[in-house]
């Protein structure tokens, strides 16, 4: 019973997680979004918005520089985290976790090229890409920790 709810749990932080990162992506005025403009960027250069953000570090606003860079990975950070804890079996490997949260990051930049919201921007795709990794590592080692005090306590 006590898994069950864990499950539900963790049902309910990774939905409000998918909710608020589509509010974020698609519809935040904050962010740029839901602004349609007849001028629309994206880039399909790896590496080259990254650069220009971390060559320009020094003279940009720090938390511009923060959100296209560190924004970027620690968005998808809870996706690597909490979908492993949603999946059964082989589901939960590292390859199948990166692998959806590759082909989501990729769905939601051509979701962004063909609506013209946003930026679709394969750098974009890198970072997210590597939030997953990580969210998937943290989730690894949070596992390992679990089983040896989980075998210490009885």
């Amino acid at each position: 019973m006590k898994i069950k709810k864990h499950k539900i749990l963790v049902a309910i932080f990774f939905v409000a997680y998918v909710i608020l990162l589509a509010y974020v992506l698609f519809f935040a005025e904050i962010f740029g979004r839901g602004q349609w403009s007849e001028i629309y960027r994206y880039n399909f250069v790896p590496f080259k918005e990254i650069k220009i953000f971390w060559k320009a570090r020094h003279t940009l606003p720090f938390y511009i520089v923060f959100l296209n860079l560190a924004g970027n990975v620690l968005a998808f950070v809870p996706f690597g985290f909490f979908l492993p804890m949603l999946v059964k079996g082989k589901k939960k490997s590292f390859p199948f976790i990166f692998m959806g949260g590759f082909l989501t990051t990729c769905l939601i930049e051509l979701t962004q090229l063909v609506a013209k919201v946003g930026c679709c921007d394969i750098d974009d795709v890198i970072l997210n890409s590597s939030g997953v990794i990580i969210g998937y590592i943290v989730y690894a080692a949070a596992k390992v920790i679990d089983r040896h005090f989980g075998k210490r306590k009885a």
